[in-house]
């Protein structure tokens, strides 16, 4: 009997999906749950697995084809998996008679080494069970062997490295989420009145009291360690409370308050820029927002972020410090009205008490809509965090 492989359900924030990847041709035996199809929306990569075991008898889509909502794109004829057959000779050069299983391979990983040209036989997986990583693919280093790869052969994936003088043009195309960041992003310029409000915040307190209980707050929390997002996740919660209108969102002619904070946080990966979201932070510990920040870079490096991770949110937080940013312009992510950019700890001379001393400085940066927020609200709100992270007493108080 043959059963149809659709396209999984999308969510009202996601209209279609390109078909990335197959990882099974007409022919080949399948079991139940074996990882069939990767379908690439605008915010993550779908992993479409097989509803049951048998053979797969038809494709109804190509790599690179639009995909809607439950749409079918393959079918299995159901019966017992057949043994696989012999591999195909293969095309370029005589491949080694070990293999890598698909289950052992994450599909992140796969898909660069597939972009890198890197045999996946060579790596050492050291995810679970020997599973391979994308950080794995990213720290392989090649044997001198394969660097020396026939050109022809880097050629195909148009991966080759461009040589100092060459006057060599490479066209590729955007992944559907680099081009739809692309959209965004343009579209908020053109759409939202934004304006971007600076201060400057002393670490001094919050670098202490992270000093002083970094080891008994790791071994508390199970391993978790204490960083600064946390403290400025609460912080904005809490400013967040004083400040409803920076929490609120546009709708037409409406404004939409939020009683609720839902932070997302900025996390960059190979792929681009995305934002998972913590939801009702204002519930959080400081741990179990470090905790879940953790999860969330870890699953987004992998590609295992859901659309629902990354759905919502009610103001955003990004950190453009661990990559040494000293100051920017945060671009807001809509239907949200404001961000906030934090940058890099810089030793700076600053005037205490009328006296000049070395201070580890931080530039803060909120770009806020403002068709919905006055200057004043955005100056207050970050004169807020300011005081909040200067004092970080007051986070836990909270007062």
């Amino acid at each position: 009997m043959a059963i149809e492989i659709k396209a999984p359900t999308y969510p009202e924030s996601v209209q279609e999906g390109t078909l990335a990847t197959w990882h099974k041709n007409v022919g080949d035996s399948v079991n139940r749950d074996d990882l069939i199809v990767d379908i690439e929306t605008d915010k993550v990569v779908l992993e479409v697995v097989a509803p049951a075991t048998g053979t797969l008898s038809e494709v109804l889509k190509a790599e690179g084809d639009i995909v809607l909502s439950n749409e079918v794109v393959a079918r299995i004829e159901e019966g017992e998996a057949a043994k696989p057959a012999p591999a195909a000779a293969a095309t370029k050069k005589e491949e080694p008679d070990v293999k890598v299983a698909e289950s052992l391979v994450n599909p992140a990983a796969k898909k660069l080494a597939d972009e890198r040209g890197i045999d996946l036989s060579q790596i050492t997986g050291t995810g679970k069970g020997g599973r391979i990583t994308k950080e794995d693919v990213v720290n392989f280093t090649p044997t001198a062997a394969e660097s020396t790869a026939p050109a022809a052969e880097s050629k195909k994936d148009n991966v080759e490295p461009m040589e100092v003088g060459d006057r060599v043009e490479r066209r590729v195309a955007m992944t559907r989420m680099r081009s739809r960041i692309a959209e965004r992003l343009l579209d908020v310029t053109q759409t939202t009145a934004s304006l971007t409000t600076f201060n400057e915040v002393d670490m001094s307190a919050l670098m202490g009291l992270r000093k002083q209980y970094q080891d008994e707050f790791t071994k508390t929390h199970n391993g978790t360690r204490l960083g600064f997002m946390g403290f400025f996740v609460k912080a904005a919660v809490e400013a967040l409370k004083r400040f409803p209108l920076v929490n609120a969102s546009i709708d037409g002619t409406d404004i939409v308050y939020h009683g609720f904070q839902d932070i997302g946080v900025a996390v960059s990966t190979d792929r681009g820029l995305v934002v998972p979201v913590l939801r009702n932070a204002e519930n959080m510990s400081i741990a179990t927002v470090e905790n879940s920040i953790g999860e969330y870079a870890s699953k987004a490096r992998e590609g295992k972020l859901s659309i629902e991770e990354m759905t919502g949110g009610t103001f955003t937080i990004t950190n453009g410090g661990v990559y040494g940013s000293l100051l920017s312009t945060p671009i807001i992510n809509p239907p949200q009205t404001a961000i906030l950019g934090m940058h890099t700890i810089q030793q700076r001379p600053v005037a205490v008490n009328g006296q000049v001393e070395i201070r580890p400085m931080m530039y803060l940066a909120l770009s806020y809509d403002h068709r919905l927020i006055d200057g004043k609200e955005a100056v207050q709100f970050l004169v807020a965090i300011k005081q909040l992270i200067e004092d970080p007493a007051k986070i836990l108080l909270e007062i």
